[in-house]
């Protein structure tokens, strides 16, 4: 298993990287930002939140149980975005959340996006219509 705090020994070019960030993201996500070893903030866009909240509850089950990860749509390896659907009014829709890495002051981008110390998560649910 994979130490989800700080990790001094990881580098950028260290292919046991993206896999420590891959299980933040996965934490992260799968709790709903519950697991507060590994903070951050969960954004809906107008056009989710105007969905309601029957298809809220839908998004969260879909987005915390999303594991359809691929090298065609995970290339990085980091489990930081995903494309899924859920039923409004009897119809598909499709949305997209995605996981941006910054430092504690949600400022800038992190400069250690494996330490938990330093890093804050940013899921944002959307419509591909808002991206």
């Amino acid at each position: 298993m994979c130490d989800l705090m700080e990790n001094p020994e990881a580098s950028e070019g260290d292919t046991a990287l993206p896999a420590l960030i891959a299980a933040q993201n996965d934490r992260f996500r799968a709790t709903w930002g519950a697991d507060f070893t590994v903070p951050g903030r969960i954004v809906l866009t107008p056009g989710v939140v105007a969905l309601g909240y029957e298809v809220l509850v839908q998004i969260m089950v879909a987005i915390q149980s999303f594991a359809d990860f691929s090298e065609a749509n995970d290339p990085s390896g980091q489990h930081d975005f995903g494309v899924f659907s859920v039923t409004f009014r009897g119809e598909p829709v499709k949305l997209y959340w995605k996981i941006d890495l910054y430092d504690p002051a949600y400022a800038f981008a992190t400069d250690d996006a494996a330490d938990v110390t330093k890093t804050r998560r940013l899921l944002t649910v959307l419509l591909p219509s808002e991206y």
